[in-house]
């Protein structure tokens, strides 16, 4: 249950009061909890299920509210407390090893001739601008709305790493295009038929590109 952040995600909703899970999906969302967790209702269910199988949460009631279906509101065991808080501590206290598809794709880059490559890193890099843009426009308007900083620590977090990402991918794209890229010279002649001998991964042992 520890790798999945929607279990954390309901066990902290339970842990503030019990609610049914349609009323989790709503909290989260109202939140915007769903930008940090993967958020959908097949899968909310799945996880309250087994929560409860494991004892960490617990049906309190059944209600239902005028022609809508019953809804089985759920509470938080004292176990799922235990649990919860000590998940939380382990994440907040632990580095851990993760692996972001961009850093998978920067890991094959070679397989990629260099201006094409080039060429994808800048609409990246422009993509990553509009996304800063976004996020300080909503971290604005949080300042504005005078919510306390230490409810959207998140959203504070996740600008630091996409504007890092983007200073990154900026001096990566100088180093291709001024040439000072070690290593690049060797790149491009994976490219165009020049590797020297000796090498092992010479343009006939890669597949060929797919036609178009």
């Amino acid at each position: 249950m520890r790798s999945n952040p929607l279990a954390l995600a309901v066990l902290a909703c339970l842990y503030e009061r019990p609610m049914h899970p349609y009323e989790v999906a709503q909290t989260l969302r109202e939140r915007a909890k769903h930008e940090s967790v993967r958020l959908n209702y097949g899968s909310l269910y799945s996880v309250v299920d087994s929560l409860e199988r494991r004892h960490l949460i617990a049906a309190q009631e059944t209600v239902r509210e005028g022609r809508r279906p019953e809804r089985t509101i759920y509470a938080i065991t004292e176990a799922g407390a235990r649990e919860f808080l000590d998940w939380l501590s382990e994440l907040v206290a632990e580095p851990v090893k993760e692996y972001p598809q961009f850093e998978a794709a920067l890991s094959f880059l070679a397989a990629l001739a260099p201006d094409d490559a080039l060429d994808l890193l800048r609409t990246r890099i422009n993509r990553l601008e509009i996304s800063v843009a976004q996020l300080r426009a909503g971290l604005q308007r949080v300042e504005e709305y005078g919510l306390p900083r230490v409810f959207e620590l998140e959203a504070e977090y996740h600008l630091r790493l996409v504007e890092a990402e983007l200073d990154w991918t900026q001096l990566l794209v100088k180093d291709i295009e001024s040439g000072g890229l070690d290593g690049l010279e060797l790149w491009r002649k994976f490219h165009d038929g020049t590797l020297p001998s000796g090498i092992a991964w010479t343009p006939a042992d890669r597949p060929a590109r797919p036609a178009g």
